[in-house]
């Protein structure tokens, strides 16, 4: 007597790789339009959208009901550092655990950076970073690669990136000073370079020169926490090189990407340089960090609460920063928000103990950025769907030439789909949250909007609450130089003087900005006491953590959180129920140069 073949229970994740899926009941959300349609999807690809009148579902697919849900292209990640080697250490999240947390967050594709040693061949370390995150991704994955010195040898190699890796972005350094920051000379003729060979350049904007006297200074002066960061690197420092890396990308006519911009200032000359070129060849990205949390938390008495913020530019201690930094997006003055994840636990913090400059930079963010965006901007009513979805994956896309493989719901492209739950919530907490670090940055903040349903490749990796992916089940996506959406710019664009929320910018009347009294705490050096007098009266770095305020303005001294910039007039700060895209990512555009 023949024996029953037992049948094997096959877990979730590798039916829906096996199996075809039916999105039935959802609203489709594009960066252009909301519609009601079905979709379906086959083979890892999106095979139809549209009625569910006028189509007929194969037998055998698994059916997924996404009424009262949002169905929105996977989110894609164009800033994080996997396992990246700094300061004598290695971010903990690697490729597995960065890109596993990734997709637990609704980020189905990540662009992560090859990082040089300065004098090493880019061609050895691209091969390096392939070497780790192949086997290892859990979702797609592109790379910029770094420019960290520069030689003629370094342009044929960026050439040959291009034409046979499947590179088409460099970035450049103005600070690190000594480790990876280039001269302005050195700035020009990289972006030359990138511009004949039609790539995009990316800048970290910030004077190193000034942050090296200011680290000699601070450090004189006995301040050595976490405090002194910020304190080093203020934000008209980043705004002046901000301003002077525009300048220098459209004297090469070179498309320009500013990377983590977070200030209002460096934000404000994002905003007045794309105004000046007709808002085409030049790019802003955010961060979540900036739109989520802020600066003060540098000025923490706990060390380890305190360096768990330090990255590079610093968050900001003006308060008003992140929702600032969300109406830029709101208007498109900024295009995309990035993670910059970069994390290292408590003990890999500590190492700058006695001396800040040694913390290592960097902060968690690959997972909370889609829900920390949408709580910021969606659910405070400075952003409408349609945006959320340009400028947490659409908008990455197209400038890095993805666009439609990626960031849309659409037959052909990739079945990278979220279903976005705009009614639920969750408490963001390094407890419960999938990456390696030991803190979060966002941690208690409660959040609205959750990836209910992740879908790789037409994989289902989270439902119902269950995360499941595999090692190297992603793969490296190739970024074809000359992306249409940054190189095929329309000449005579007029300029939409729309703002969306954001009064028009002037250098003429100072904003300021009150904090209250906290009497009971142990007074800080505010950035003009240290300007003015070179003295600190910031607390040692070894203090307990114990919680506190703000620290108290003294007769006669600035409050610390002072905004170091000028607008016309104070924000409007009454939440709207939605501001719509000025124009949709790629319907217009003009010149750069």
């Amino acid at each position: 007597m023949a024996t029953a073949t037992p049948v094997k229970k096959v877990p979730i994740h590798l039916q829906s790789s096996q199996n075809r899926l039916y999105i039935k009941r959802g609203q489709v959300v594009n960066h252009d339009q909301i519609i009601s349609a079905d979709v379906y999807v086959e083979d890892g690809v999106i095979k139809y959208v549209g009625p569910s009148g006028d189509f007929v579902v194969p037998g055998g697919s698994r059916i997924i009901d996404a009424a009262g849900r949002l169905v929105i292209p996977g989110g894609i990640d164009p800033h994080t550092h996997m396992q990246l080697p700094f300061g004598g250490t290695v971010a903990v999240d690697d490729f597995y655990q960065g890109t596993k947390a990734a997709v637990a967050g609704g980020t189905t594709t990540i662009i992560d950076f090859v990082m040089p040693n300065k004098g090493e061949s880019l061609l050895e370390a691209y091969d390096r970073w392939r070497s780790w995150a192949d086997p290892k991704v859990c979702c797609d994955y592109g790379l910029h690669v770094a420019v960290t010195w520069w030689a003629p040898s370094v342009a044929e190699e960026m050439r040959i990136l291009c034409e046979e890796r499947g590179v088409n972005s460099f970035k450049v350094f103005m600070a690190y000073k000594g480790l990876y920051q280039l001269t302005d000379e050195e700035l020009y003729e990289v972006f030359e370079v990138c511009r004949e060979l039609g790539a995009v350049a990316q800048v970290h904007a910030e004077n190193g020169d000034i942050i090296a006297k200011n680290v000699e200074k601070l450090l004189g002066c006995g301040v050595t926490g976490p405090e002194g960061h910020e304190l080093s690197r203020q934000e008209e420092i980043e705004a002046e090189a901000t301003y002077r890396a525009c300048v220098i990308a459209h004297q090469t006519k070179c498309p320009l990407y500013v990377v983590h911009v977070m200030s209002k200032s460096a934000g404000i000359e994002v905003a007045r340089a794309r105004a000046r070129y007709n808002n085409v060849g030049l790019f802003g990205e955010t961060l979540a960090a900036a739109l989520g949390t802020d600066g003060t938390n540098y000025f923490h008495h706990c060390f380890n609460h305190a360096a768990g913020h330090v990255l590079s530019p610093p968050l900001r201690p003006d308060p008003t920063t992140p929702e600032f930094m969300m109406k830029l997006l709101a208007q498109d003055d900024l295009q995309t928000t990035g993670s910059d994840n970069c994390t290292f636990n408590k003990e890999q913090k500590e190492l700058g103990k006695g001396n800040f400059t040694k913390i290592p930079n960097g902060v968690n963010g690959v997972e909370d950025r889609m829900s920390v965006v949408w709580e910021k901007g969606v659910h405070m009513g400075l952003l409408d769907p349609k945006r959320f979805v340009a400028v947490t994956s659409t908008n990455a896309a197209k400038i890095f030439n993805l666009y439609p493989r990626k960031g849309r719901i659409e037959v052909g492209a990739d079945a990278d789909i979220v279903i976005w739950n705009p009614q639920a919530t969750r408490t963001i907490s390094a407890k419960t949250h999938h990456q390696a670090v030991d803190f979060n940055i966002f941690e208690g903040m409660t959040c609205h909007g959750v990836a209910e349903v992740v879908i790789v490749h037409g994989k289902v990796c989270v439902d119902e609450g269950n995360l499941r992916v595999a090692e190297g089940q992603g793969i490296f996506l190739e970024t074809p130089v000359n992306p249409p959406y940054v190189y095929d710019a329309l000449s005579g664009r007029k300029v939409d003087d729309a703002c969306n929320g954001v009064k028009k910018l002037d250098i003429t009347q100072n904003l300021e900005i009150e904090i209250p009294d906290h009497s009971n705490d142990t007074p800080l050096m505010s950035r003009d006491a240290f300007m003015l007098t070179g003295q600190s009266t910031v607390p040692g770095d070894s203090m307990p953590c114990t919680p506190s305020g703000r620290a108290p303005r003294q007769d006669g001294q600035r409050n610390l959180q002072d905004s170091t910039f000028s607008i016309s007039e104070e924000l409007d700060t009454e939440h709207r129920s939605c501001i719509r895209v000025r124009n949709p990512p790629g319907g217009k555009s003009s010149g750069f140069w």
